[in-house]
């Protein structure tokens, strides 16, 4: 998993990183929040939260080239509040043309790596 850390605290992370989402024009298409899961369920956890988010056609190529990547995407990132701060993670999409038949498509993974990149860049920063 690729880190960063935030020099916002966590609410303001997340609200960076989803207006860097609609600058890319990029769907949101969930929001994960575990410690509102866990607080609900009686449990305590601190901030975290899954962004899944992606653009169809970056996406589709891949899942026709081998269906079993569609369990990858969307992309996701990952902010949390932890010892050290506030926190993002991401995995890096170029390692899934080692676990799926989608080699024809590095290009895209690169771009989507690349994009990956650009949003904790402008969310961080």
């Amino acid at each position: 998993m690729i880190v960063t850390s935030s020099r916002f605290d966590y609410e303001e992370t997340v609200g960076r990183l989803l207006d860097a989402l609609a600058r890319h024009q990029l769907t949101v298409f969930a929001q994960i929040d575990h410690a509102g899961a866990g607080r609900q369920a009686g449990l305590e956890l601190a901030d975290e939260q899954v962004v899944v988010f992606g653009n169809p056609k970056a996406g589709t190529g891949l899942m026709q080239s081998d269906p079993r990547i569609g369990i990858e995407l969307p992309l996701r990132m990952l902010v949390w509040d932890g010892d050290e701060g506030i926190r993002l993670g991401y995995d890096d999409p170029r390692e899934l043309a080692e676990r799926y038949a989608v080699g024809e498509h590095r290009p895209t993974l690169e771009a989507m790596s690349a994009l990956l990149a650009e949003l904790v860049k402008q969310t961080v920063e």
